[in-house]
């Protein structure tokens, strides 16, 4: 089963190989990864999805915890969110064949980012399936190269909001509410897996 994690990391060099290695060394396979900015300068956000069991997550969870540079883990993978990923693909185009495919990306709500006298580019966004049918689709007509982002997702409502209103630069703090020494973050993650 994919697990979706939000990780929140300070923005510094090494962070995304000490959070890949985590799970190099713990045997878990990475099937999408996602990094970017937040709205607070310094915090990055990692969008982890995992092919693993229950327990497995718990365990993904207390690991990443103990990364120095992680700030915050949450597991949404039960909680109501919004999820997309982004691909942009470039199909050869013919004057025959250029209405065809500009039909097929106006019926999965696809944009043209440009137009060249052999290809068209299209970007799309939305879920894994959407993407790989607008793939399957646009096959037969040559596509010459296709790029896709990993999965970005965000928890729907304002329910995440106050747990995480500390990255929120108006706050003015600089830790999340309930960060404790390392060694009590530490005990506590262990009891969650146990």
């Amino acid at each position: 089963m994919s697990n979706t994690f939000v990780v929140y990391v300070e923005n510094k060099p090494g962070v995304l190989t000490r959070v890949a290695s985590l799970f190099r060394r713990r045997a878990f396979n990475i099937e999408s990864l996602a990094v970017g900015h937040t709205e607070k300068p310094g915090v990055s956000r990692m969008t982890i999805v995992v092919d693993t069991d229950a327990h497995g997550a718990r365990l993904v969870e207390a690991h990443l915890y103990k990364l120095v540079n992680v700030l915050r883990v949450d597991n949404i993978t039960a909680t109501p969110s919004v999820s997309r990923d982004l691909a942009i693909f470039k199909v050869a185009a013919t004057a025959e064949t250029r209405t065809d495919i500009m039909k097929v990306a106006d019926v999965f709500r696809a944009r043209i980012v440009d137009v060249a006298p052999d290809s068209l580019m299209i970007e799309v966004t939305g879920t894994e399936d959407k993407i790989d049918g607008l793939l399957e689709v646009l096959r037969p007509f040559g596509v010459l190269e296709a790029v896709r982002t990993g999965r970005v997702a965000m928890a729907r409502g304002t329910g995440n909001g106050a747990r995480l209103a500390w990255l929120s630069p108006e706050s003015g703090a600089d830790a999340p509410p309930d960060a404790t020494d390392a060694a009590d973050r530490e005990q506590r993650n262990i009891s969650r897996c146990a």
